[in-house]
C-alpha cells in the first residue's frame, strides 16, 4: 500500500481523547462472517429471484421492486470490501485480502488498486494542495474565476446532479474501475485485471445459463442503484456546509477528520444499510475501526458526540455547494458569485 494515515497522523500531537479509540480498531471473526453470511446469501437469493420473475414474464416492476432490496445488500457488501481495503474487517490480513476480492469482484471494484487511491483520499482530505486522491473534484472559487471559458462549462457539468448522481456512478463502477487509476503499482495492475477477468467470467457464464440479456435486466439496475447511493454518500461526506480546507502550510489532519468528514445521521434502516458509514468523522479519526464498532466508538467518545450531524433534510442542500471560498472558508453556490460573495449557498 503506497500511502498509510497513520503516518500523517503520527507528525502531530495527538489528542489526549484519542487513545480511547484504540480498543475498537479490533476486528472480531464471529461478527464479521455473520454480516457476510447475512448479507451475501440474501443477496445471491434476491438476484436469484430476479431472474425467476423475468423467466416467467412478471411484469419488470416487480423485478425492479426486488432490486431495491438486492441494491441495499450490494451496498452493504461495499462496506465490507472498503473494511478489508483498510484491514479492519476480519483480524486477518489474509482473509482481508480474500474477502476484499470476492465483495470487490461482486462490486465491480479492484480491491488493491482501490485500496491504495483510497489511502491517498485519507491522507490527504481537507488538503487543497493535495486534491484529486479519490475525491469529489473541487475548485476555489479563485480558480474558478480564472478558468476559462470550457473549463468552467465542464466543471459545472461535472458538479450537476444530473451527471453526478446520473451519468457519474454508473460510469465510474462500470467504466472507471476497469483501468487502474493513476500512481498503479504492479499490485494495482494485477488485482483491475483479475478482477476484470472475474466479472467477464460471470457475465459468460450468465450468458450461457439464463442469457446475457436476463443477466443485465437483473443486473444493471442493483449496480445503477448502489452506485447512485454510494456517490451520494460519498458525497455528503466532504460536500457539506461547514466542511473543513486548508493548504496544505495550515493543513490540521484533526481538524480534516473531525471537521473535514460529516457525521451523516441516517435512519436506522439506512444505517444498516450503509454499514455505519455515516459516522465518517469516527472512521477518518481512526480508519482502522470497523464498520460494526464505529457506533460502539463514537457513543464512549463525548468528543465525537460533539460534532454536529448532517441530517438526511440538510444533506439534500449540499449539491448547491459548488466551490470553495477561501476567503469565507466554506463552501458556496455558483449562484453566489453572481449575487455577490456576501450570499452564500
Amino acid at each position: 500500500m503506497s500511502f498509510n494515515p497513520v503516518l500523517i497522523v503520527a507528525k502531530v500531537e495527538k489528542p489526549e481523547w484519542y487513545k480511547q479509540t484504540a480498543r475498537y480498531a479490533q476486528s472480531e471473526f464471529g461478527t464479521a462472517i455473520r454480516q457476510l453470511l447475512t448479507t451475501l446469501i440474501p443477496y445471491l437469493l434476491l438476484l436469484s429471484l430476479m431472474v425467476l420473475t423475468i423467466r416467467i414474464g412478471y411484469p419488470y416492476w416487480i423485478t425492479l421492486v426486488l432490486a431495491v432490496a438486492a441494491t441495499a445488500l450490494f451496498a452493504r457488501l461495499f462496506i465490507f470490501f472498503h473494511d478489508c481495503t483498510h484491514g479492519s474487517f476480519l483480524p486477518s490480513p489474509r482473509w482481508n485480502r480474500n474477502i476484499g476480492y470476492l465483495c470487490g469482484i461482486l462490486t465491480f471494484t479492484a480491491f488493491h488498486d482501490w485500496r491504495r487511491s483510497h489511502a491517498g483520499h485519507h491522507i490527504s482530505s481537507g488538503d487543497l494542495d493535495r486534491r484529486g486522491m479519490g475525491d469529489i473534484t473541487t475548485m476555489t472559487v479563485e480558480e474558478y474565476l480564472a478558468a476559462v471559458p470550457l473549463k468552467r462549462l465542464a466543471y459545472r457539468l461535472y458538479r450537476h446532479p444530473v451527471i453526478m448522481l446520473g451519468i457519474g456512478p454508473l460510469y465510474y463502477f462500470l467504466l472507471r474501475n476497469r483501468y487502474p487509476s493513476p500512481g498503479a503499482k504492479r499490485i494495482d495492475f494485477i488485482s483491475v485485471i483479475a478482477t476484470n477477468l472475474a466479472i467477464a467470467a460471470i457475465a459468460v457464464a450468465a450468458s450461457a445459463t439464463i442469457g446475457f440479456s436476463t443477466y443485465l435486466l437483473v443486473q444493471l439496475p442493483v449496480l445503477i442503484m448502489a452506485a447512485t447511493l454510494g456517490v451520494w454518500l460519498f458525497y455528503n461526506q466532504h460536500q457539506f456546509e461547514g466542511v473543513y480546507w486548508a493548504r496544505h502550510n495550515q493543513w490540521d489532519p484533526w481538524r480534516a477528520a473531525m471537521e473535514g468528514a460529516s457525521y451523516y445521521r441516517l435512519p436506522k434502516l439506512l444505517q444498516w444499510v450503509t454499514g455505519n458509514i455515516g459516522l465518517h468523522h469516527v472512521h477518518h479519526v481512526r480508519p482502522g475501526i470497523p464498520n460494526y464498532r464505529l457506533q460502539e466508538c463514537h457513543d464512549a467518545i463525548p468528543q465525537l458526540q460533539a460534532v454536529r450531524p448532517l441530517t438526511l433534510r440538510k444533506s439534500l442542500g449540499a449539491l448547491r455547494l459548488n466551490l470553495y471560498d477561501e476567503e469565507r472558508q466554506q463552501m458556496v453556490s455558483f449562484r453566489s458569485l453572481k449575487t455577490g460573495r456576501n450570499n452564500v449557498a
